[in-house]
């Protein structure tokens, strides 16, 4: 039945009706940019100079008298000395040289206020943290459809009007909720695009989308460039997002999800205009209902007419631990959470290091989403030849090893330090987006926005912690964040090695299905494939378990 629905997706080819999603797919990811880099040119580290009234007091009086201040004595611009009594410091002048004004100048981020400037990013990346986990429940509950709506409405109305917000609290409670609600619509719509792809294009369209959003760095990069006040910069950068709405008018639910929560006529009606705007004929209608009817998950248990607190919660625990409640879909959601914890550590911490790597932040912002292009359309040969796990697995360990010798190497050969960078940043974007459509293709359409959403709420982890990596722990010690994101790397590539591959393999629906004891289901085969290595192993050296229960090592490939 799985193959079936794959063929009607096939046959119904990619036309208007797929290019419409796709289309909301690719503008969002552009879109997400100003927002998830904001604070590169937002909140950067700028140079600045004490600038309390005591010190100019003392410093002008020591000019005006042709001396040198014996009682005055910088430390540093965070603390200074006067009469031997160290006195910290309370305002500052900042370099306006390269931005006319900055989150971190207008709110003086700086010293003991600089842990601020890191919560500026990562309070977004907690949004999206936050919005991933309402997003997974809330597309499989309500449908991909309307968290689109109703998230891009939202997200216009909150981008325009928190511009001009007047104290640093209230931006960060904006930046708080515009990340989480850019985690539902990119969550919704990348999971419905999906759902909507015929199998061959499938891969495609995911990189196509990481395209997108490469090429909006250098174009959110060329606008700081020209907009150097932080207010304005912010406003203008939002403003594209008022030609969302012409999109979400078009598009329709997805089948996929309709036909899996018994809305068979629904189903068939997007099905229907699907089939007029791509002009192809649909199969027969009974053809289609039988294929619908075979989709559906079956009920856990006969419903009861009255509902107690106790089965409540019960409820609401099991569809909370559905993705670690049966062997194989445990292993999965466990090894692609740590890919996306890590991936998004690594990843940000790159992508927001132009102030420690390079003298230039608009350069190496724009050099880095450069890096990202070859990365997103050259892996689309390799991986459609070679699959998704072994390419995978190669670019987290090539980021890794590059991330090391990048530590290694003394900033007097600032370029080597650069081409370490550059070619870490490629290899680790060409991992995120592998292990997106992976992710995606590994999880059954019953759970599979909720298994993707997890996944990326999980990734936000990563990149809530990465700018307190370089921007506090980095100051102190420069090599320590570079020795970092190469070693976490390093362990992403080893566990993925763990995942079954999905090349050629057709979307599974059900959670049952996914489990089935049926060597035809891929992710099946691959643990099939691994216990009887692990058989042969053993009958090798003689050791059989007692009443022919499964060994520590055989659990391995079941869990």
């Amino acid at each position: 039945m799985i193959t079936q629905l794959d063929q009607v997706l096939t046959h119904l080819g990619t036309g208007a009706w797929n290019i419409l999603t796709f289309s909301l797919i690719c503008y969002n990811a552009f879109l997400l940019v100003p927002h998830s880099l904001g604070a590169a040119f937002l909140a950067p580290r700028v140079d600045f100079v004490c600038r309390d009234a005591e010190i100019l007091e003392v410093t002008a009086s020591a000019t005006r008298n042709n001396l040198t201040s014996d009682s005055l004595v910088l430390q540093d611009q965070c603390s200074y000395v006067v009469n031997q009594t160290t006195v910290k410091c309370t305002t500052w002048d900042f370099d306006n040289s390269t931005f006319a004004s900055t989150v971190t100048s207008e709110y003086q981020l700086v010293c003991d206020r600089e842990y601020l400037r890191a919560l500026y990013q990562s309070i977004y990346m907690f949004g999206i943290f936050s919005g991933a986990f309402f997003s997974s429940y809330s597309c499989d509950k309500f449908g991909r459809k309307i968290v689109i709506v109703v998230g891009v409405l939202l997200c216009i109305v909150l981008t325009l009007s928190s511009c001009w917000l007047p104290t640093l609290s209230l931006i960060l409670i904006s930046r708080y909720f515009v990340g989480t609600i850019n985690s539902l619509i990119h969550s919704a719509s990348f999971v419905m695009a999906m759902e909507l792809a015929e199998p061959r294009v499938r891969t495609v369209l995911g990189f196509i989308v990481g395209v997108m959003w490469a090429l909006g760095i250098p174009a959110w990069t060329g606008l700081a460039y020209l907009l150097r006040e932080w207010r304005l910069l912010q406003f203008v950068a939002s403003l594209p997002g008022l030609l969302m709405l012409p999109l979400i008018m078009f598009i329709d639910e997805s089948p996929r999800w309709l036909m899996v929560q018994g809305r068979h006529s629904e189903a068939l009606k997007v099905l229907r205009r699907a089939s007029r705007l791509n002009k192809v004929p649909l199969p027969p209608e009974d053809e289609l209902l039988q294929m619908m009817a075979n989709m559906v998950p079956p009920e856990e248990g006969a419903s009861s007419t009255t509902s107690t607190v106790t089965s409540t919660i019960l409820k609401s625990l099991r569809e909370i631990t559905i993705l670690v409640r049966t062997p194989r879909l445990r292993a999965i959601t466990v090894i692609l959470c740590l890919d996306f914890i890590i991936l998004a550590l690594v990843y940000y911490g790159l992508s927001l290091s132009g102030g420690s790597l390079s003298n230039d932040p608009f350069v190496y912002m724009v050099l880095t989403g450069l890096m990202e292009i070859p990365a997103y359309t050259l892996t689309i040969p390799i991986v459609m030849r070679f699959g998704r796990r072994l390419p995978s697995v190669v670019s987290f360990m090539t980021s890794g090893f590059m991330l090391i010798f990048m530590a290694l190497t003394p900033a007097a050969y600032g370029w080597v330090v650069m081409t370490f960078a550059m070619v870490g940043k490629v290899t680790i974007s060409a991992a995120f987006q592998i292990i997106i459509i992976y992710c995606n293709e590994l999880y059954p359409t019953e759970v599979r926005s909720r298994g993707f959403g997890t996944s990326f709420m999980m990734s936000r982890i990563g990149s809530i912690v990465s700018p307190f990596i370089i921007d506090l722990l980095g100051r102190r010690h420069p090599w320590v964040p570079s020795v970092l994101f190469g070693v976490v790397s390093l362990v992403a590539g080893a566990s993925t090695l763990n995942l079954p591959e999905t090349k050629g393999t057709t979307m599974i629906d059900t959670i049952a299905q996914f489990e089935a004891p049926s060597e035809k289901s891929p992710s099946r085969s691959y643990w099939l494939n691994i216990k009887r290595k692990m058989s042969r192993v053993h009958s090798k050296s003689g050791y059989v378990s007692k009443d022919n229960s499964p060994t520590c090592d055989s659990l391995k490939g079941d869990h």
